[in-house]
């Protein structure tokens, strides 16, 4: 099997991280599961919806670029399905060098056949050019995302997709921990 990975949030739990970020920059009153929420739909949506100022913007920006790989911890038995997949390709709007550093820190490099960044020029999800690449390329099976951006280029391409930790209607499969991808029946 052949898997297409989003990161933040689907291999590794970067969500809180970038929440106590958007949190301590933002100050004030706003609810930390209204942050979360937010930044679940995506990060263009969250600023969006809190319009920080550009001082702020950047704070932003800088925290997470800066964040420990403690801090973007793997999700539990995600390298088990790492490890049984033929062939691993991560699209993901992250930085390429902030996404190296965590990669690199859990040891995971040889797990991916390709990645593709937002450092590579392809437009952002849910448009599917970055999976079409991919998909011509690697021969995909199936599409793994916790966002609906993240698995709707998959569905244009005609590829399965599945759904972690959302239950969004729209994706072909749903998963709510990875122990949990052996029982499937793909």
């Amino acid at each position: 099997m052949n898997i297409l990975w989003d990161f933040d949030g689907t291999l590794c739990n970067t969500y809180p991280a970038y929440t106590k970020i958007f949190k301590e920059v933002l100050g004030g009153e706003i609810l930390e599961e209204e942050i979360y929420k937010q930044l679940k739909i995506s990060f263009s949506t969250a600023i969006n919806y809190y319009n920080p100022t550009k001082q702020q913007l950047n704070a932003i920006k800088e925290k997470i670029m800066a964040i420990s790989p403690e801090d973007a911890p793997p999700f539990p038995d995600v390298e088990d399905v790492l490890k049984f997949a033929e062939k691993n390709v991560i699209m993901t709007h992250k930085k390429r060098a902030e996404l190296d550093i965590i990669i690199d820190h859990y040891g995971w490099n040889d797990y991916f056949a390709e990645i593709v960044t937002i450092d590579d020029g392809y437009p952002r999800k849910p448009h599917p050019a970055s999976y079409e690449y991919l998909h011509n390329k690697h021969k995909l099976d199936l599409i793994i995302g916790d966002r609906l951006l993240d698995i709707l280029p998959g569905k244009q391409l005609g590829i399965k997709t599945c759904l972690f930790q959302n239950k969004q209607t729209g994706a072909d499969y749903y998963l709510d921990e990875y122990s949990g991808f052996f029982d499937m029946e793909w």
